[in-house]
């Protein structure tokens, strides 16, 4: 892959977020949500609407591979305090695409003066995602038992992580 960029995504984008989103959902590993949640209800869940955003990475010859969303994780006095959420497809995870956006949603937290970033549900399973957290500073600040249905591994755990931006 060549010529990533990173931007702030608008509703036409949908229909290529749409195939990332799908992919990582019905795998059923690493998302809370229903595998078989269709477009229209999976548009309503990530295109958050402001103060909320969401981002994309795009290659020049792949076009969307990975998307993020970015909001306030607690309303009011809770909104000082950012909740992100990560997917890159599948064909393109591995090579840092996940890093450099997560990297990219971090500054942009920071710009908008958000305190810090925490991470609701991280599959204590998906120890790639955990790896990465961790070597951008999150720590796990807790970790909620059998929270998670995985489909192969039965009941784990959702962490919570949290770093300062």
């Amino acid at each position: 892959m060549t010529g990533i960029r990173f931007r702030t995504a608008t509703a036409d984008d949908w229909p290529a977020i749409w195939p990332v989103w799908h992919r990582v959902v019905a795998a059923g590993g690493t998302y809370v949500w229903d595998p078989d949640t269709g477009s229209d209800d999976a548009r309503r869940l990530w295109m958050v609407p402001p103060p909320g955003a969401v981002f994309v990475a795009e290659t020049e010859d792949s076009g969307i591979v990975a998307t993020a969303q970015l909001k306030p994780v607690q309303p009011g006095a809770g909104d000082h305090v950012a909740n992100a959420g990560f997917m890159v497809d599948p064909d393109a995870a591995g090579g840092g695409i996940g890093r450099r956006l997560a990297e990219h949603v971090l500054d942009e937290a920071r710009r908008r003066g958000f305190r810090g970033m925490q991470f609701n549900a991280v599959v204590e399973t998906n120890e790639r995602a955990v790896a990465l957290w961790r070597s951008l500073g999150f720590d796990v600040v807790g970790t909620v038992p059998r929270a998670f249905r995985h489909p192969t591994a039965g009941e784990v755990g959702l962490h919570v992580m949290y770093r300062d931006v």
